[in-house]
């Protein structure tokens, strides 16, 4: 049966999978695909939905590239948004320096499990997943320690009642970016 757990809302389940292996964490930008997945997807345990996948790079507070199946693919987290800190276009907005290292802390070098809501890949390619790290939802996490915001993109909203909760209890308790940036631009204008 499943295992919910305490912070993971009724029918979380808990992953019994404590694999890890090393991931190539040195591959080129110019070898990373962005193509469609091929196969069927590495599944933890009968109970739970996902993809298995090991943290190869993490780019910023709310991308990483991942190896699934032998195949490097870039995953956007859902529901969630980050200060900038890689595009060109724009300049290292507030706070995008310690969510890209809190990112990096979370899940550099481990086994995650991907979760798809509704679509399968952004206008970049990217795939768009929530990432699980054990019982943990990385994209909440993220949230509640006030290192992103909530961002709501219908209609991938499974999981968007708990983050915008996250991001109200981070307001209040004024953590992270909601104290570091109070003067800055509203975090959901970034992409």
């Amino acid at each position: 049966s499943e295992q919910t757990v305490a912070g993971g809302g009724a029918g979380t389940p808990k992953s019994t999978d404590d694999t890890e292996r090393t991931g190539n964490r040195n591959t080129p930008p110019e070898q990373l695909s962005s193509g469609n997945l091929t196969g069927k997807p590495f599944i933890i345990s009968p109970l739970e939905n996902g993809e298995r996948a090991m943290l190869v790079r993490v780019i910023d507070g709310d991308t990483i590239d991942v190896e699934i199946e032998s195949k490097i693919e870039r995953v956007r987290y859902i529901g969630i948004d980050t200060p900038e800190t890689v595009d060109p276009r724009k300049t290292v907005q507030c706070f995008g320096v310690e969510a890209s290292k809190k990112n990096k802390e979370l899940v550099e070098g481990k086994a995650v499990r991907l979760e798809k809501d509704i679509t399968e890949r952004d206008k970049y390619g990217r795939l768009l997943r929530y990432v699980w790290l054990d019982d943990r939802l990385i994209n909440e996490v993220l949230v509640a320690q006030g290192f992103a915001s909530s961002y709501s993109y219908p209609p991938d909203i499974k999981y968007q009642d708990r983050i915008i909760a996250a991001e109200k209890q981070a307001r209040e308790d004024k953590l992270g970016l909601w104290t570091a940036c109070a003067s800055a631009t509203p975090i959901n204008s970034f992409v």
